[in-house]
């Protein structure tokens, strides 16, 4: 029997959740720290196994009568997938080290922890499941911990969380009929199969019902990533959330979101996907835009790197379906490289927030003088948040640009726009936080820079997007096999580049 590597690398973190869950306070926190760094290092045995020929697919008959199978597989995409997720939950959870301590919110800390790690867990089942009832399920699944995540440790109403779920469980129910309909499809050309690779090559009828089935799952993962108009819950739900939480949910739970589009969309209804591109991409640049314009406008620090990210998210959903291989490649990279540069500005400015005791900007002014460590880390995960060139950002965003022109060069034109405005929103923010004379009240209040557990959070996400801004190439090439394998399913070819003059 093959050893059961990527089970084992998904269920450490549910185990880790049950044994928080289960000890004292003080003890919870350690308990998860180490569940969740075990989880780490497994993740690069994993890796080993995989690059030295140990067979690590799994599949299992579960539900024959409809074709479901417990697989579970980890392709470039999935890789790049499971290493972000495994490096942001322990630098979360060592950020929020005293969330819930002293009776603050209304659960436990190690109710906070170990909700923590259910999120990794049902996180790597999704990035690992190449089944799709099996997707589906922990793509559900995943609503439950962050719910309780949202506004349960900052005093909030709740309404943030209750929009998170409400929104979830539409897009929930509306893919639910999607994966339905395509366990009807496949069922009526023979053996029933709800492989993602089996579904791929399954010649699914492209006719109405068809574009029906595709529009589901659009629909429900543009509300996970989310795009422009589905985007109302995110604003609401990062104010409630503690800024770990916030990292957690715009850095992995909204990638499956993308990651959902790649894995069906263009995996399995490449036809549908060509059929829907043109709203697609109009609906991208309006969310690059509203996203921009709104962060500008965010007088909320919370809500203005949400709304940062539903721009982020534009320029992903832009590349993915532009669909060339530059293009795919760096919305891959994106996901990646915006978990990293986002969960940094949410860490460091929820940090600020907590000497403040306010979110708002206009309550700051001149902190570089006060902290300058904070000040440098907000100006470093801006830069990155706005592609500066010797980030990882620069890279896939210049990737999707570039893709994106090869194929529709007056779309990628006036995406370019977007760039400008997040350079306005992020130098806007950074100028009225830290520079000019220190207010009364700001100095009254804010009398420390960041501890060296703050720093410890921060270092590896900025370590990780400057050395992959700077050296690319070992996540580059293991995006590359995925990216050929959905073009070549999608029978999508690369426009030939006109030299002028014939040469």
């Amino acid at each position: 029997m093959i050893f059961p590597y990527l089970t084992v690398l998904a269920g450490l973190p549910l185990l880790g959740a049950l044994i928080a869950a289960m000890s004292k306070a003080k003890a919870a926190r350690v308990v998860a720290l180490v569940f969740s760094l075990l989880t780490l290092v497994y993740t690069g045995v994993v890796i080993w196994a995989s690059k030295s020929g140990e067979a690590i697919y799994e599949s299992f008959e579960w539900l024959p009568m409809i074709g479901a199978t417990y697989s579970l597989d980890m392709d470039g995409m999935g890789l790049v997938m499971v290493a972000m997720t495994v490096l942001l939950v322990p630098v979360v959870l060592i950020a929020e080290w005293k969330t819930g301590l002293g009776g603050k919110g209304r659960f436990s800390s190690k109710a906070f922890v170990a909700l923590v790690l259910l999120v990794e867990s049902f996180s790597l089942f999704c990035f690992l499941s190449v089944d799709l009832v099996l997707f589906y399920i922990f793509f559900e699944a995943t609503l439950i911990p962050m719910f309780f995540l949202i506004g349960g440790w900052t005093g909030k109403k709740g309404k943030g969380a209750i929009k998170f779920l409400l929104f979830g469980l539409a897009g929930g129910l509306i893919m639910l009929f999607g994966v339905i309909g395509t366990a009807v499809l496949s069922s009526r050309s023979g053996a029933p199969s709800l492989l993602f690779s089996d579904l791929a090559n399954a010649g699914l009828p492209g006719n109405t019902v068809t574009k029906v089935i595709f529009l589901s799952f659009f629909i429900a993962f543009a509300l996970k990533a989310p795009m422009v108009p589905g985007h109302i819950w995110l604003p609401d739900a990062a104010q409630e959330s503690t800024p770990g939480g916030a990292a957690l949910m715009v850095g992995i739970l909204d990638k499956l979101g993308t990651f959902g589009m790649i894995r069906v969309c263009i995996g399995i209804f490449p036809g549908e996907s060509a059929w829907a591109t043109p709203v697609i991409l109009i609906l991208a640049l309006v969310s690059i835009f509203y996203g921009a314009f709104a962060a500008i406008g965010s007088k909320n620090l919370m809500r203005l790197v949400a709304y940062t990210s539903i721009s982020h998210f534009g320029f992903m959903v832009l590349g993915i379906f532009a669909l060339t291989s530059a293009s795919l490649t760096g919305s891959i990279f994106y996901m990646v490289n915006h978990a990293l540069s986002t969960g940094a500005l949410y860490l460091v400015i929820g940090y600020v927030i907590a000497r403040r005791g306010s979110a708002d900007i206009g309550d700051f002014g001149g902190l570089a003088k006060i902290a300058p460590l904070a000040a440098g880390f907000t100006l470093v995960a801006g830069l990155a948040s706005c592609a500066l060139p010797g980030t990882s950002s620069f890279v896939s965003e210049f990737m999707v640009m570039s893709g994106t022109w090869s194929r529709y060069p007056w779309i990628a034109g006036i995406a370019a726009l977007g760039v400008v405005f997040a350079a306005v929103y992020i130098l806007w923010t950074y100028q009225r936080m830290y520079t000019g004379p220190v207010p009364d009240e700001v100095a009254e209040h804010v009398k420390n820079d960041l501890t060296w557990r703050e720093r410890v959070a921060l270092i590896p996400l900025v370590l990780a997007f400057l050395v992959l801004g700077f050296w690319p190439q070992p996540a580059l090439d293991e995006i590359a096999p995925t990216t050929d394998a959905y073009m070549v399913s999608a029978s999508a070819t690369d426009p030939a580049v006109e030299i002028e003059g014939g040469r």
